[in-house]
């Protein structure tokens, strides 16, 4: 790309061109275009079948990732989602519980047994549990909580030697990025208490990964959605005009939103960005 001479005035007035500028600038101009790119890179991503998971995926593919591994706890619903995320690109899907240590253990291996590197890890699988306060059981509580905060730390502990090899060989910062929510942030009208203390957790976990990991060059984030349609937001998904009316920005939001948030923070451009939260929700954690 040919750019205009750069000019600079000399100390006696005089303007002269800089070519040596203009060489910088054309440099800049054509690294500036990558900032974005997933070129060459893999990732993993829970949860990744369906609703935030499955558009940060997309989002991934279409921005040049060479694979893409998703997993979910139904086989079934798992390989659908893979065939019909392959048309933007390679995309595998490793059926598993991550509920468990051991369903974290095996995927884990899985992901060892194909890549001697992962580049990208978001911890998107997620559970929610809603009861009165006086009737809500352990298990509604144990069951959110373990999924929410738990799994994301044992799964990125048990793939870092792959993310360490992967900034390492690639020569670039790998990434995790754990999908945490506004209710961790500020509070709702719902009885959702394990989900909501489990996101606020998630999110000052975020911070004490990122801390340690950046010497390893991996760079530990989280993006905070608000509504988005999924199967775990039916009113979202259900009566979004409704819900519209109650956000600042006047809708719900969309798959480009929430892959435009993914991207970033998995690329270049995210690469200064670290143990931080982006929230993504059109302005309700201010507003309520």
């Amino acid at each position: 790309m040919m750019l205009p001479n750069c000019y600079c005035f000399t100390t006696n007035g005089s303007l002269i061109a800089w070519p040596g500028l203009q060489a910088i600038a054309s440099r800049s101009i054509v690294w500036m275009k990558d900032l974005f790119s997933l070129k060459g890179r893999v990732a993993l991503v829970t949860g990744g079948s369906r609703g935030i998971g499955a558009m940060i995926v997309q989002g991934f593919l279409e921005h040049g990732c060479s694979r893409v591994y998703i997993t979910a706890r139904k086989a079934a619903q798992c390989d659908a989602a893979a065939k019909e995320l392959s048309l933007y690109g390679e995309c595998i899907s490793i059926p598993g519980d991550l509920s468990t240590q051991a369903g974290v253990t095996a995927l884990a291996a899985a992901i060892a047994e194909r890549e001697p590197t992962l580049d990208i890890l978001v911890n998107n699988a997620g559970a929610a549990w809603m009861a009165e306060f006086d009737e809500f059981p352990e298990s509604g509580w144990d069951k959110t909580v373990d999924i929410n905060m738990k799994t994301p730390f044992f799964l990125t502990q048990a793939l870092v030697p792959q993310l360490r090899a992967a900034a390492v060989k690639n020569n670039h910062i790998a990434k995790v990025i754990n999908i945490a929510s506004i209710d961790g942030i500020s509070i709702n009208e719902m009885e959702t208490y394990p989900y909501a203390a489990s996101k606020a957790g998630l999110i000052h976990m975020t911070k004490r990964m990122a801390l340690r990991l950046a010497k390893d060059k991996i760079s530990v984030t989280a993006i905070a959605p608000g509504a988005f349609a999924s199967e775990m937001n039916k009113i979202a998904r259900d009566h979004s005009e409704m819900v519209a009316s109650q956000i600042p920005a006047g809708r719900i939001g969309t798959p480009e939103d929430m892959a435009g948030a993914a991207i970033y923070l998995a690329s270049r451009a995210g690469d200064y960005v670290v143990g931080s939260t982006i929230i993504v929700d059109g302005g309700v954690t201010y507003a309520r």
